[in-house]
């Protein structure tokens, strides 16, 4: 992989983050409410209002962008790479269990909403997975 790509991949990554991290760690009640947002609303179908737990996911979130940015922002491609990887494991420990709860947990939701969940849930395993990779043939190898 590019170190452009990786760079792109890590910056998309950390923008999710923030973005679900931010609204869930700052407003946790209209997050509940409203999350994703568009109208649609995932997370009060599934159990009662819990501020505790909507701002600690906040956080989880806001944590792993923290961390992903971190490797967005290294200059040496080699530290790109291992920073790179290290958040993409990171970012797939927690993401394969949080799409296996959903997938499993899809009572309420509409056909769009299935589908939207499910896509949007397995980018970040995808994004993950990717960062995993290795730079480009023909380029140093990471240790």
């Amino acid at each position: 992989m590019s170190l452009a790509l990786r760079r792109t991949l890590l910056w998309a990554t950390a923008l999710i983050g923030i973005y679900v991290g931010g609204w869930a760690a700052s407003a946790p009640r209209s997050f509940y409410d409203s999350f994703p947002g568009l109208g649609l609303i995932w997370i009060s179908i599934d159990g009662p209002y819990n501020e505790h737990l909507v701002r600690d996911v906040g956080a989880l979130y806001l944590g792993l962008a923290a961390g992903t940015a971190f490797a967005a922002a290294q200059r040496a491609e080699a530290a790109a790479v291992v920073a790179g990887r290290v958040v993409g494991l990171a970012w797939l420990v927690f993401s394969v269990p949080h799409l296996g709860y959903h997938a499993l947990h899809l009572d309420g939701l509409g056909a769009v909403d299935v589908v939207a969940q499910l896509v949007s849930l397995g980018s970040t395993v995808v994004l993950g997975a990717l960062l995993l990779l290795g730079p480009e043939r023909g380029r140093a190898r990471t240790p």
